[in-house]
C-alpha cells in the first residue's frame, strides 16, 4: 500500500496523470512493450494507432467493496460526428487495479468491451476490494496505455473517522479556464461531488475566453462532441484522476431550465434531445449500470454512505419537477409557487428521501443537489422576489423536506447546492419568516468553476440584509472544500483570482464550522 505520509502531489504527479501510467511508473503487468507504447506520444515517435485515451480516466460512486472505473476511447475526440475517431466495432479494453502507483501489487485485472452503441465508453464496476482503501488503476487498448487514476473505496459501515470532500458545479468551457479543478486536485480530497452543469449546451459566443466547438447541442453527436471537448481539458482530467466522483446533473447537461418533459421554449423535438443528452451523460460519467438510460429516462437519484460518518442523498431536481411557476426567473407576487401540488422532486423521490431520513444512523446526512434550497428574497426593498427555478418556486415540497429533516432520525442535516454561480452559506430555518425560528439544517452553496467569468467583489449587501439566515455571499469562481469529522463540519469557500487567465492562484475566502448537533454557521 502507498505510504499515506507522502503527499499525493509527490506521488501521483500531474505529469504522471497526463503522460500515462506506464511512461511515468514503469511497465509491469500490462506487458513489456508498455513503456515504448506509452512514450509514443505526439512528438515522441510514431504509434501505429493514435492514442485512444485522450479523455483521461475517472472513477465514481464508491462503495465499501468497490468503485466504478471509467474511460472512453476517442483518438480524435472532438470530431463533429461524435464518434471520436473510433471504428464501428467493439474494442476490448484491459484494466488493472493496484495498491500502489507503480503497479507492483496488482490486486484485480480484467477486460471490458468498449462498444460503439455507448460511444466506446467503459464502466467497470469493481467488487471485492478492501473498505476505506486507496487504489490506483489504468487501462490498455490496442497497445495504448491510459493515464493512471487514484481512487478510494468507502469505509465500512460503523466507521466514523474523517472525510475531506470537495464539491463543484457550473463549468462553462467558453467562459474560462478550469483552474479550480486543478486547485481542487491539489487539495487531495477523498471524494469529489459535482452538482450539475458539468457542461453547457450553448454554441460559441464572441465573448468566449476559449472556443467552444460545434453548434448548440441537440443530437447525440453534438452532446458527445461537447463532452469530449470538456474531457480533453488537463485540469479536469487531473481532478477526475485524483479521487472518485459522485455526479448529478442540473439543466445545462440537456438544456437551460428544462422541467421534466417541458423544454425552456416550445420545441417538438425536445424529448429526442433529452434522450440524446441522457445517453451522452451516461457515456461520459463514472456511473453504475443502474444509471444506464432507457429512452428518455435515467435513474440518477441514489444514496451513498461514507461509513457511518456521512450519508449522501444525491437528488435529481430536473427529471420529475413541475414546470416553473409564473413564467420562470425571479418573480414577485407569484402565488402559484405555494401550490401544495407543485413538486421539484416528484412524489416518489420525495418519499425515497424522507424514508432515508427516517432510517439514517449517520452522523451527517447530506443532500447533494442543484438549486437554492433556503428561502431567499432576491428583490431589495419592500417587494419580494423569488427564483422560480429554485426551491422557492416549490414551497410546499421544500417545507416538507425541511420538516422531515427536523423530525426524523437526521442528526445533522446539510444541503449542498450549485447552480447560482456564487458562493452562499445559509441556515435552513423551520420558518424562514421568523428570524428567531430554529435552524433545522445548513446549506452550503458553491460558486461556479467558470460560469459568469472572473466575477467581482460585489458584496450584495441589500439582499443579505433582507435574508438574515444567509450568512455569506461572494461573486468569484471556485469550489467548496469540506472536512467532516464526528464532532464538526468545516467548510472552506475557495476562490480563484481569475478564470480568464490560466493557472491563477486560489485562496480560502471564508471558513465556517458547523458543530455536531447545532446547525448554526460559525465563522472560523
Amino acid at each position: 500500500m502507498s505510504d499515506p505520509n507522502v503527499p499525493l502531489s509527490g506521488r501521483l504527479t500531474r505529469r504522471a496523470v497526463l503522460l500515462g501510467g506506464a511512461a511515468a511508473f514503469g511497465a509491469t503487468a500490462l506487458g513489456g512493450s508498455a513503456v515504448a507504447n506509452a512514450l509514443a506520444m505526439p512528438g515522441a515517435g510514431v504509434r501505429k494507432l493514435a492514442d485512444p485515451f485522450t479523455l483521461g480516466v475517472a472513477s465514481g460512486d464508491p462503495l465499501p467493496e468497490g468503485v466504478v472505473l471509467w474511460t472512453r476511447l476517442a483518438p480524435e475526440p472532438t470530431n463533429d460526428d461524435g464518434l471520436g475517431g473510433m471504428p464501428e466495432k467493439v474494442v476490448p479494453v484491459q484494466w488493472e487495479v493496484a495498491t500502489d502507483e507503480k503497479f507492483s501489487d496488482v490486486v484485480q485485472s480484467g477486460e471490458a468491451q468498449a462498444a460503439p452503441e455507448l460511444g466506446h465508453s467503459v464502466h467497470v464496476e469493481l467488487e471485492g476490494l478492501q473498505p476505506g482503501a486507496e487504489y490506483f488503476y489504468r487501462f490498455k487498448a490496442q497497445d495504448a496505455i491510459s493515464s493512471v487514476g487514484r481512487t478510494r473505496t468507502a469505509p465500512a459501515a460503523g466507521s466514523l473517522g474523517e472525510l475531506t470532500m470537495c464539491f463543484a458545479s457550473c463549468a462553462h468551457y467558453g467562459e474560462g479556464y478550469f483552474t479550480a479543478y486543478k486547485r481542487m486536485a491539489e487539495d487531495e480530497p477523498h471524494l469529489i461531488l459535482h452538482l450539475g452543469d458539468y457542461q453547457y449546451e450553448y454554441a460559441a459566443s464572441d465573448d468566449d475566453v476559449r472556443k467552444v466547438l460545434g453548434p448548440e447541442t441537440r443530437t447525440l453527436a453534438n452532446y458527445r462532441q461537447r463532452h469530449a471537448q470538456y474531457k480533453t481539458d488537463p485540469d479536469l482530467q487531473l481532478a477526475h484522476a485524483t479521487a472518485p466522483w459522485v455526479v448529478v446533473w442540473d439543466d445545462h447537461e440537456t438544456e437551460n431550465n428544462w422541467a421534466d418533459e417541458i423544454p425552456e421554449k416550445p420545441d417538438d423535438g425536445f424529448l429526442d434531445r433529452r434522450e440524446a443528452a441522457f445517453q451522452a451523460y451516461y457515456e461520459n460519467m463514472p456511473l453504475r449500470s443502474t444509471s444506464k438510460p432507457s429512452g428518455i429516462d435515467l435513474q440518477l437519484y441514489r444514496r451513498l454512505s461514507w461509513g457511518s460518518l456521512v450519508n449522501f442523498h444525491m437528488l435529481d431536481t430536473r427529471q420529475y419537477r413541475s414546470d416553473q411557476a409564473c413564467g420562470d426567473g425571479v418573480q414577485p407576487g407569484c402565488d402559484d409557487r405555494e401550490d401544495p401540488n407543485r413538486s421539484l422532486t416528484g412524489a416518489e423521490q420525495e418519499k425515497w428521501l424522507v424514508d432515508g431520513f427516517n432510517s439514517t444512523s449517520a452522523r451527517w446526512d447530506v443532500l447533494g443537489q442543484q438549486v437554492f434550497f433556503s428561502k431567499i428574497d432576491l428583490t431589495p426593498g419592500s417587494e419580494e422576489g423569488y427564483n422560480m427555478d429554485a426551491w422557492d418556486g416549490y414551497v410546499a415540497n421544500r417545507d416538507r423536506i425541511a420538516d422531515a429533516m427536523a423530525d426524523s432520525a437526521v442528526r445533522n442535516g446539510v444541503v449542498l447546492t450549485g447552480d447560482v454561480h456564487r458562493h452562499w452559506a445559509a441556515e435552513i430555518k423551520r420558518t424562514h419568516d421568523d428570524p428567531d425560528s430554529p435552524a433545522v439544517g445548513t446549506e452550503l452553496v458553491t460558486t461556479s468553476i467558470t460560469s459568469g467569468g472572473d466575477g467581482s467583489d460585489d458584496t450584495n449587501d441589500d439582499v443579505l440584509a433582507e435574508n438574515p439566515h444567509v450568512k455569506y455571499y461572494a461573486n468569484r469562481r471556485g469550489y467548496v472544500r469540506t472536512k467532516f469529522t464526528e464532532s464538526q463540519l468545516t467548510a472552506d469557500y475557495r476562490t480563484v483570482a481569475k478564470v480568464s487567465e490560466e493557472d491563477a492562484p486560489a485562496k480560502t475566502a471564508k471558513t465556517f464550522v458547523v458543530e455536531d448537533g447545532n446547525p448554526a454557521l460559525n465563522p472560523a
